[in-house]
């Protein structure tokens, strides 16, 4: 017991630079500025409208990151096919790309000479430098947290319970929706919380794609990087409202990871008795 209680000291000594390292910028942000600060910044047109679009923007590309990027879960946490390892590296790759190279393939395929683009154009329609550009680049680089997240838990659920719910006469969708959807809630929930909280900090590929229009496709990170050249209480009150959605949503996530693991062990309970 005593040799042990001395290698989890020495584990945790050799831990403290990094843990450190995370913890002092974060708190030497919130000691730049203070809550009466916080609350007087909110009232200047440049912070609340980048927090207006930041939110418009997100909740927008969020629920179009659960429309279409739920199909694509079920059927990489669900099947067995050719190249789905293919598949997979494609739906990770965005987490990888730097966010500018993201940003300039984007322009590239749907600005007005793109092949995209240009056949829009003749519509009249134009993506690039509009709040739509800026939904596109936040569905670009938040989608795959949703949907690997999704994925496993579409894979995690038991196929016995999928085969019962059809021998009693379930059809597809009433399988996905009263059997599927309900056992993978937790998985779907923390993977769209990560995927919005990613979205609302994303930066390179909104800046090179929608541009920085202030009221119109400046979100909060374009604020921030705009506010700490011209003005810093911008940046510091951006920053702080960021940092704590992005606890906030992290603790939210533990705690669904936590239901998930109680969930499943009870579940193994059962089938043990």
């Amino acid at each position: 017991m005593a040799l042990s209680r001395r290698v989890t000291d020495a584990w945790w000594l050799s831990a403290l630079p990094m843990l450190a390292f995370f913890l002092l910028p974060v708190v030497v942000l919130f000691f730049q500025t203070t809550p009466a600060k916080v609350l007087a910044s909110l009232a200047m047109p440049q912070v609340y409208q980048a927090l207006a679009v930041s939110l418009k923007t997100t909740l927008v590309s969020l629920a179009l990151m659960l429309l279409l990027g739920t199909p694509v879960a079920f059927l990489l946490g669900r099947y067995k096919f050719r190249f789905k390892n293919l598949v997979e590296t494609l739906v990770d790759l965005p987490t990888l790309l730097p966010p500018s190279v993201a940003g300039l393939a984007l322009l590239l395929a749907f600005g007005r000479n793109g092949p995209l683009g240009s056949i829009l154009a003749r519509w009249g329609i134009t993506l690039a430098f509009t709040p739509a550009a800026v939904i596109m680049a936040q569905i670009f680089i938040a989608s795959p947290y949703y949907i690997r997240a999704a994925s496993v838990g579409f894979g995690n659920i038991d196929q016995e319970t999928i085969q019962s719910a059809e021998l009693d006469g379930a059809g597809g969708w009433e399988v996905f929706r009263y059997i599927v959807l309900p056992l993978a809630q937790y998985a779907l929930i923390s993977g769209g919380l990560m995927s919005w909280a990613r979205a609302l900090g994303e930066f390179g590929a909104t800046i090179l794609f929608a541009g920085n229009f202030i009221g119109r496709t400046q979100t909060m990170p374009l604020a921030i990087y705009l506010g700490f050249e011209s003005n810093l209480d911008v940046a510091l009150t951006l920053s702080v409202i960021l940092v704590i959605i992005s606890c906030a949503s992290l603790l939210l996530i533990r705690l669904i990871a936590g239901k998930v693991s109680a969930t499943a062990e009870s579940t193994e309970v059962r089938k043990s008795r």
